[in-house]
């Protein structure tokens, strides 16, 4: 064949298999031009491609009449304390949860303050989902790999991400210490290199238990199995978080950073006992909005624990009107709450305001964005990301809320020195959990919190863990 036979019979063949990929459903080359005809550029449309081009879409977006305040006046705030930062981790969670700890703590002694280790309950953390994972392993040997509840396990064994649910086991079972006795390390605030070593190792782990289950080996060696390779996992993150103290000596300090009294020694679970009183279990319930569901029902998260013998991830679904009258009464009385967001949304990070109105993406991009906020949940468009302590309302002459400001765990990150003010438009669209101390809560919400739980798989694009 010579070489003009060749190419002709590459072309049909090129041709034939271009023709083969056009299914019914598929782009066609007539389709392919309708919708280049319907999208034909204006010299408007070169203006704005040039400019996002050259500049971030957020600048575009930004709606100039949105750009006075934000107002940083509230009606009802409570007490401001240090503001703390998680570094390039997703700890948000728990950074959120003691600061709800440390403010009734000072709330409580009207003058004394400590600043809780998060490295310390993070090692626990760490070790306990290692286990949680292993446990998991064993329970679900008898499936294949690719089952839904094995993958589970296996795609995320270990991570940082989490809710208060997991401080109130924590605390409850490890203690707190204070941020002097076991400090910050390199890794406890950059999380990801020993993630993912740790996750190594535990897959490797795993498949060596789903071995044993296979092989009929005796629950006592498989057990016993399980403890040598925590072992190994304990030894990782004693080098990379530091060794938590089981027992020191502290003294508090005054508003004023003066010591007061004499040092005592303390084991964890003493000095937890000391500034939160008791076990933060069965003080709290947890509020969802949720609309893609019934309101006034309780459900539970399965396979959500921080520990293997703590609690699932349980939650009340509610309106908004009544997370936001929960909150308003906790805050005329002073206490802060742990809550959660999506701030990837309408946030604008230099002024520190999250508010429905900051960009107009619509007008950017001559389209519309109309979505609401059950489906934009069902969708995976929004969900909870990050966890933030909130501390006051801004209320109007009828007692309703204007506006909200939150304690986040990004250092001075803005204009709001570390604080984050959201609009109430906001807060309603994007905001996601609270828990709320039950003397907050009215009879009959308590008691329908108490019902059986319809129970939900941890795939609900709603269960992402706060980061």
């Amino acid at each position: 064949m010579n070489k003009q036979l060749i190419l002709i019979a590459a072309a049909m063949a090129l041709s034939a298999h271009a023709g083969a990929q056009t299914k019914a459903g598929g782009i066609s080359d007539t389709m392919l031009n309708d919708i280049r005809n319907s999208q034909k550029m204006t010299a408007a449309d070169r203006a704005i491609a040039n400019a996002i081009a050259a500049n971030p879409i957020d600048n575009l977006a930004k709606n100039h009449a949105n750009q006075n305040g934000p107002d940083t006046y509230f009606s009802i705030e409570t007490p401001k304390q240090s503001i703390t930062d998680q570094q390039s981790s997703g700890r948000c969670w728990m950074f959120s949860g003691m600061n709800v700890i440390r403010a009734a703590f000072a709330d409580r002694t009207d003058s004394l303050r400590v600043d809780f280790s998060q490295a310390y309950l993070f090692f626990y953390d760490q070790l306990e989902k290692a286990n949680l994972f292993l446990q998991g392993v064993i329970e679900t040997a008898a499936k294949p790999m690719d089952d839904q509840r094995v993958q589970f396990f296996f795609k995320h064994p270990i991570n940082d991400g989490g809710t208060f649910c997991g401080v109130a086991d924590l605390v409850d079972k490890y203690g707190l210490v204070p941020k002097e006795v076991m400090a910050e390390t390199y890794s406890s605030d950059n999380t990801a290199k020993m993630a993912s070593i740790v996750s190594s190792k535990l897959r490797e782990y795993g498949l060596d238990l789903r071995r044993m289950v296979a092989d009929g080996k005796p629950a006592a060696d498989i057990e016993a199995e399980k403890t040598r390779m925590l072992g190994t996992i304990y030894h990782i993150l004693t080098l990379t978080i530091g060794e938590p103290p089981t027992s020191f000596s502290y003294a508090f300090k005054n508003k004023d950073g003066r010591t007061v009294g004499k040092a005592k020694t303390y084991t964890p679970l003493e000095f937890a006992k000391e500034v939160v009183g008791g076990p933060i279990n069965g003080t709290f319930i947890m509020a969802m909005n949720d609309p893609r569901r019934p309101y006034y029902k309780t459900y539970e998260v399965e396979y959500d624990r921080h520990t293997y013998d703590g609690h699932n991830w349980k939650y009340i679904n509610l309106p908004m009107d009544d997370i936001e009258q929960m909150a308003i009464a906790s805050l005329k009385d002073g206490r802060k709450m742990y809550s959660s967001y999506d701030v990837g949304k309408f946030l604008d990070r230099t002024r520190g305001y999250a508010d429905t109105a900051n960009y107009d993406y619509a007008s950017l991009f001559g389209t519309t964005f109309g979505m609401d906020k059950a489906e934009r949940i069902s969708t995976y468009d929004s969900g909870s990301t990050h966890a933030m302590t909130l501390t006051a309302v801004d209320l109007d002459a009828d007692g309703k809320a204007k506006k909200w400001k939150v304690e986040n765990s990004w250092g001075n990150w803005s204009q709001q020195n570390g604080y984050l003010i959201m609009s109430d438009e906001w807060f309603r669209e994007f905001m996601f959990r609270l828990v709320v101390n039950k003397k907050y809560v009215s009879d009959k919400i308590l008691k329908l919190s108490e019902q059986e739980p319809v129970m939900v798989m941890p795939e609900d694009p709603l269960f992402a863990e706060d980061e």
